[in-house]
């Protein structure tokens, strides 16, 4: 491997690391700040979230050394270019959450969640309590959003192809 490429792989591998140190502090702060309200509720779409950041980052690092060095290159001058793959890995963890949430994606290998009832015809009220007591049912459930929201962000093709699926279902 020529010095240039290896330089430009060490540079970017830092720069996913203070990437992914700074979303685990930023997320930790905002758990934090959560669970220490008076209601002490984890938001778990902030945990999807950050469990699709993740699962972005990883994925980079893993493809690195197969990359070609015309992408290499614009990944080692860009810090813009590094964030671009785990943040749409959050914003798929947050569709995909959402998929579950709406029970277009059920069965035994999906979690399952508490939500709160709505009213009929629904308030402002009922959206709040939605993201401040949706939770999933189970500790296995719970994992299983953990696991999958990962995946969503480790894998970029996942969420447009169940996206492809889910609209095409309909016709």
């Amino acid at each position: 491997m020529d010095t240039e490429r290896t330089k430009r792989l060490l540079i970017v591998s830092k720069r996913l690391v203070i990437f992914a140190a700074a979303s685990l502090v930023l997320t930790t702060i905002l758990f934090a700040a959560t669970y220490l309200s008076p209601a002490h509720r984890l938001m778990i779409s902030w945990l999807s979230f950050e469990c699709g950041i993740i699962g972005g980052f990883v994925s980079i690092q893993q493809r690195l050394r197969k990359i070609n060095d015309e992408e290499l290159l614009l990944l080692s001058q860009s810090w813009t270019t590094i964030l671009v793959i785990p943040v749409y890995g959050g914003i798929f963890s947050l569709v995909l959450y959402v998929l579950f949430l709406s029970g277009l994606i059920h069965g035994p290998m999906f979690p399952e969640f508490y939500m709160p009832v709505f009213h009929d015809p629904p308030v402002t009220d009922d959206l709040a309590a939605l993201l401040r007591t949706t939770y999933p049912k189970t500790g296995p459930d719970f994992a299983k959003l953990v696991f999958w929201t990962f995946v969503a962000g480790f894998s970029e093709r996942l969420v447009p192809q169940i996206i492809q699926k889910v609209s095409t279902a309909g016709d």
